[in-house]
């Protein structure tokens, strides 16, 4: 917590340094992050954990470094003229991450018997659409964050103007590296692309948005956080699990499962979060810790309290994995997955 003028000055030092030094090498840490996961939000007790054999450290780090390759194909190269917006849209794209989206998705085709190669597309394109929410929510008119993921957030490094566009730009190329996915003969190019457009849209993730924003210093029901959380958190989640699903041509039965499991993954993955931002420090968060406390966010424990809230996600948790019965065992990587978001120290 920082407290005082000193402590303020300090800090603003800091992060003009770290600014200048970023925009000077916006995209030297590239190159690293395209082979390297980032792991340091894991803890001890995450990294040792292997579920029914199945390490999902091991997973991350393989869909995190196939994804950022493609990512990097996909997306036009830095040099490229105008190159301020393509070195600003890869420097948040390769700013560190778990990836945790894009995972999914390639989880979700393997369960349903699909390849990662064919899921590809959708999962780069997730993950495009939530690197342009982390831009815009940084800004200044939204939650004012210097840093993300550890580093200076975009619009610090590039300026306001320069890093909505940027966000822009990713929502756009989303739909582009979509296109190019192959389509089933239960999922054609028009449904896949309703998929993204629908959990992007206004009536979701735009809606979560919205809601928050409104909500800020006002007392707030628990259902209208819970409409909150389904929108700017699950509704992405779902999809990124739907879109791998499709991609492998699933039955109807095994897409509501995935449906499911993306539901309630997503509350309690953002019941956790509401937690861990009151209990851990911004350096085990990678971003500003206390956030939602200082901007007066209706949270699950500012409603409930935290052991509520703990009991709140369990519940959920439970939920999530007994949406995967369906799969009869053959999901083993999804709920590896689910183990290591749902069960963070909180």
């Amino acid at each position: 917590m920082i407290c005082g003028s000193t402590s303020t000055t300090i800090q603003t030092g800091v992060l003009r340094s770290r600014v200048e030094s970023q925009k000077n090498r916006a995209c030297s840490n590239e190159v690293v992050f395209l082979t390297t996961l980032s792991v340091s939000a894991i803890s001890a007790k995450n990294i040792s954990r292997i579920t029914h054999g199945f390490d999902p450290i091991e997973f991350l780090e393989r869909s995190s470094a196939c994804v950022n390759r493609a990512l990097s194909e996909f997306l036009p190269k830095a040099q490229v003229k105008p190159r301020t917006i393509h070195k600003a849209m890869r420097y948040s794209l390769f700013a560190g991450g778990k990836r945790i989206r894009p995972a999914l998705c390639l989880a979700a085709a393997e369960a349903c018997k699909g390849t990662w190669e064919l899921a590809l597309p959708g999962a780069c394109a997730v993950e495009c659409i939530h690197t342009y929410s982390l831009i815009h929510d940084d800004l200044p008119a939204m939650d004012n964050d210097d840093f993300r993921r550890g580093k200076p957030t975009n619009h610090k490094v590039f300026g306001e103007s320069i890093a909505v566009l940027a966000g822009d730009a990713l929502l756009t190329q989303a739909f582009e590296v979509l296109a190019q996915a192959k389509t089933t003969s239960r999922y054609n190019m028009s449904m896949l692309v309703l998929e993204l457009a629908k959990v992007a849209g206004s009536q979701q993730l735009i809606a979560g948005q919205v809601s928050d924003i409104e909500n800020e210093g006002k007392k707030v029901s628990l259902s209208e956080l819970r409409f909150i959380h389904e929108r700017k958190t699950s509704a992405l989640l779902c999809g990124s699990l739907r879109l791998g699903g499709m991609s492998a041509n699933c039955s109807p039965e095994h897409l509501k499962a995935l449906s499911d499991f993306g539901h309630n993954v997503g509350l309690a993955f953002q019941v956790i979060d509401d937690i861990l931002d009151i209990t851990q420090s911004s350096e085990q968060l990678g971003k500003t810790a206390g956030k939602d406390e200082a901007s007066q966010k209706a949270t699950y424990p500012s409603i409930v309290g935290i052991n509520k809230s703990r009991q709140i996600a369990k519940k959920l948790t439970s939920k999530a994995f007994s949406a995967l019965k369906p799969f009869k065992g053959n999901a083993v990587a999804l709920e590896s997955l689910g183990d290591y978001l749902l069960n963070r120290e909180c």
